[in-house]
């Protein structure tokens, strides 16, 4: 690869660092909370972070992606344009999560959770400090200020995880009388029993409160400023980012919503409706290896595009950098798809939880094709087309309602996992095929497509081939990820000389 790539990937390995390490740090509360909380109580959880997701979206108004195109134009004035967009989202965040928390009542009661209006409360605050904080760290990102990124994202995380065993571990225990009982009475000024997975909201509050410390030298080293004739060609470019964010969330979150509404009762026997929810939330979280590498990916890649788009030979270098990424994910499809046994016991402590664990190999491919598609839609951004993600992803957010409200009546949150596959195929296939058109680069589709066949062959084969014996299936699955990724080494090793003169600048 050229220097180019090798600096993305360096530049990718931090954020990775970061991102892999939180989100796994993260990812072991999974066990704790599935232990724990029953399925429904999770499945509140579940429901209102896609609603989270999907205001968090709004909250930031598409600035984020604003920021970086502003700010590589010629002659910008970084500092000035810095000042106003945190200018614009510290006033938007104070209307809009103020307005959450006067209608915390009503929201409480439309959603079916009466007398938990404090839940919205704290998540208002949540998505306001998210917002306001989203400009920093594009700085950082900005500035290729990536330790320090990652180092603020591990704090977080490490605090999320702290309080979290700290409340729904030690003091729960110690409240029930399991230890330290002389404790009992100094627990009980902090502690509330029955808040039970509300606890999981106030963390959240908690640790995303330690942002303003650590980012404080760059929450202060602005001028609050609105600048209302520079206000329009901001939000010209950041409104469709931010439709299209919405469009997005509906694809990826909006189907635990309608899980719950759309549901018929009785369709998983003994379980309620929030109970599905539940249980789709938790083993939707075992694709997160797939996620992992998209985060890390977009947090380097978004900059890196805009800083290589005048480049003469960025093309060949967007094709290099596509084709090495869906390999990578493309492992890890099949490595995880494969070892989905050992896995769902490790995180996914109740049974009532692992009866979903079908839709894992399902959401793993879903990720992979929207990892492709973070990756192809650069056309649109570089050419100031970026309308044109808008109704990519507005197409791939109707499939989304479509095919759920066809499918979840019939195929439950396996209906929900084949939406999820089909929208994101979609998007990448239309993003791929209008970018031929504006903004022409020379992916290997075809090569790539072979490689994501033979993937989905070696799962199929490692599922449906019946092994009774545990050990020998094990082993049988392992020999199979192990020769998956041995025929991709032998064979794309021969065309690395050719990548590295493809991509050369």
């Amino acid at each position: 690869m050229s220097g180019l790539a090798k600096k993305l990937a360096g530049q990718t390995a931090v954020y990775g660092v970061s991102s892999i390490v939180g989100r796994v740090l993260t990812y072991l509360l999974v066990p704790l909370y599935t232990a724990r909380f029953a399925a429904s109580e999770y499945g509140i959880v579940t429901e209102l972070y896609a609603y989270v997701a999907f205001l968090n979206v709004v909250f930031t108004f598409g600035m984020e992606t604003a920021f970086f195109r502003f700010a590589n134009r010629a002659g910008a004035n970084r500092r000035k344009l810095y000042s106003q967009v945190l200018s614009l989202l510290l006033l938007s965040s104070a209307v809009l999560s103020g307005l959450v928390m006067l209608l915390s009542g009503p929201i409480a009661e439309i959603l079916k959770y009466p007398g938990k209006e404090r839940f919205f409360i704290w998540l208002a605050l949540v998505m306001a400090i998210d917002a306001v904080v989203a400009i920093p760290f594009a700085r950082l990102r900005l500035e290729g200020k990536a330790k320090k990124f990652a180092a603020i994202r591990l704090a977080n995380v490490a605090a999320n995880v702290g309080l979290t065993l700290f409340f729904v571990v030690f003091c729960a225990d110690v409240w029930q009388g399991k230890y330290l009982t002389g404790l009992r009475p100094l627990i009980g000024y902090i502690y509330d029993p029955d808040l039970g997975v509300g606890y999981v909201f106030w963390v959240n509050l908690l640790a995303n409160a330690l942002f303003i410390p650590l980012l404080w030298r760059e929450l202060t080293d602005f001028r609050f400023r609105l600048d209302w004739a520079q206000v329009p060609a901001l939000w010209r470019y950041g409104y469709p980012i931010m439709l299209m964010g919405l469009a997005g969330m509906i694809n990826e979150t909006l189907d635990r919503p309608m899980l719950k509404y759309w549901l018929p009762e009785g369709f998983y026997p003994g379980q309620s409706n929030l109970t599905a929810v539940g249980v789709y939330g938790a083993c939707y979280k075992l694709s997160i290896f797939m996620q992992l590498v998209i985060q890390a990916f977009r947090y380097a890649a978004e900059p890196f595009f805009f800083s290589q788009a005048q480049e003469k030979n960025s093309p060949a270098t967007f094709a290099v950098v596509l084709k090495w990424f869906t390999l990578c994910c493309a492992v890890i499809f099949v490595a995880v798809s494969l070892n989905l046994d050992i896995l769902e016991h490790l995180f996914l402590r109740r049974p009532e939880y692992r009866t979903g664990v079908a839709v894992v190999p399902v959401l793993l491919l879903a990720n992979l094709f929207l990892g492709v598609y973070y990756n192809l839609s650069v056309w649109f951004k570089l050419t100031d087309r970026t309308y044109f993600g808008t109704y990519i992803s507005a197409g791939g957010a109707l499939l989304t309602v479509v095919l759920n409200w066809l499918l979840i009546p019939h195929l439950g949150y396996l209906g929900c996992a084949f939406t999820t596959l089909a929208c994101y195929f979609l998007m990448a296939f239309t993003c791929w095929w209008l970018g031929n058109r504006y903004f022409p680069v020379p992916y290997p589709v075809g090569r790539l497509a072979a490689w994501l066949l033979l993937a989905v062959g070696v799962v199929a084969v490692g599922w449906y081939v019946p092994i009774a014996d545990w050990w020998l299936r094990q082993g049988a699955h392992v020999l199979l990820t192990l020769g998956f990724v041995a025929v991709l080494f032998v064979v794309e090793r021969r065309t690395l000389p050719a990548a590295r003169v493809a991509a050369k600048p």
